[in-house]
Formats: C-alpha cells, sequence, structure tokens
C-alpha cells in the first residue's frame, strides 16, 4: 500500500511544462517512454494508438510553419486582430520547434470493429480516441518519471489534415495531439483543482475510516 501512495504522491507532482533546455533526448530513452504508452489498456485490446517522433529541426519546423499558416488563416476569418493573430502563431511556432521531441499521437481505426450504423460506429471512434488517451497519460507519467518535461498540445484536432501532409503520415493515421518533450528550462506551475466532492457521485454512501 506504501508503494502505491507514492505512486499517487509522483501523479501529483507532474507539471505541463512548456519551455525545455536544448539538449537531445537519447533515442533508447524515447524508446522506453514509447513502450510505457502502449502498456495501457484499449478498447478490444485494438490498441488504435500511433506514434510520429519528430526529433530533429526540419520536421518540427516543417510541422510549426504549416499549423501556423493553418492557424492564421482560421483566425483571420474569424476576423481577430492581427497583432493577436500573429502573437498566437509565433507562441504555436515556438512551442513546436523550441521542444528537442515533438511526439504526434494519432489513432488509427483499421482494427476497430465495423458496424453499419452511425450509433455504433461513433461508439467504436470515441473508444479508440479513449484508448489513445490513456497510452498518452502513460507516457506523460513515464516522461515525469524519467526526469522529462512534456506539455500536450491538442492543436491538430482543428487542423488534422495539415498535420498528415506536413509530415507525409502513413496512410490512416488521424492526429490527435502533440506531446511536446525535453528537460525543464523552469518548473511547472500548479493548477487548481475541483474538490472530488465536486466531481464524484456515490451510489451508495461510503462508509468513514482508514483506508
Amino acid at each position: 500500500m506504501a508503494r502505491d501512495r507514492t505512486f499517487a504522491a509522483q501523479i501529483g507532482k507532474r507539471r505541463s511544462i512548456r519551455r525545455y533546455r536544448p539538449a537531445p533526448i537519447a533515442p533508447a530513452k524515447i524508446k522506453r517512454l514509447l513502450a510505457a504508452a502502449t502498456r495501457a489498456p484499449s478498447a478490444h485490446n485494438r490498441q488504435p494508438w500511433r506514434f510520429a517522433v519528430l526529433a530533429d529541426a526540419e520536421s518540427k519546423s516543417r510541422l510549426a510553419a504549416a499549423m501556423g499558416a493553418r492557424l492564421r488563416r482560421d483566425r483571420m476569418a474569424d476576423g481577430d486582430p492581427i497583432a493577436a493573430i500573429e502573437a498566437d502563431v509565433a507562441r504555436s511556432h515556438a512551442r513546436i520547434t523550441g521542444a528537442p521531441v515533438v511526439i504526434v499521437v494519432c489513432i488509427d481505426l483499421a482494427d476497430m470493429d465495423k458496424y453499419p450504423d452511425q450509433r455504433r460506429s461513433d461508439a467504436e471512434y470515441v473508444m479508440a480516441v479513449q484508448s489513445t488517451a490513456m497510452a498518452a497519460e502513460n507516457l506523460l507519467l513515464a516522461a515525469h518519471g524519467e526526469g522529462l518535461g512534456a506539455c500536450v498540445m491538442c492543436a491538430p484536432l482543428f487542423c488534422p489534415d495539415t498535420v498528415i501532409a506536413a509530415l507525409d503520415l502513413p496512410a490512416g493515421w488521424q492526429p490527435q495531439m502533440l506531446l511536446t518533450l525535453g528537460a525543464p528550462a523552469v518548473p511547472g506551475k500548479e493548477r487548481p483543482r475541483l474538490s472530488l466532492d465536486e466531481v464524484t457521485w456515490w451510489a451508495v454512501t461510503p462508509p468513514s475510516g482508514a483506508a
């Protein structure tokens, strides 16, 4: 039990890190993180997660430029102020290119069950997304355990075709998020959490007492 509590305490210490030192991450360490990700549970054990690893400056720069251009077009269509748009684009570019490693987390539905109706097809899609999100969380926790910082960027959900084209991803891979990785340049910030009472409903009130 003491070991479980220690692990829970380590989870509580994980922070989102957005600024990194320039030191590269050894390929063996990246592989350990990916191996941890693949130990996540998945619907039907179909393991729909896929990972594109960007550790070179050229691929990160190409992705950042493509996503930045799409962001600029979208926000200009919204009528946002030019200065705010350019600041947003610059911030996104810096976050992607400033990380020693960027992992594009994708789903692949090829092995998921197929249904003739939309309701069950939608459920199958959500199960693939949930499975892949659990794999991403495993990777985040493994990175924390290795002394690395990491952060999730969900921007690919707004421009999946842009990400696919920029990286020439394999057929069937659908980008879900970017995970930036590196040795932290600054400590992460503590973020407030809702209380357990606000997010929990007990069907039967649990008895009080020691764990």
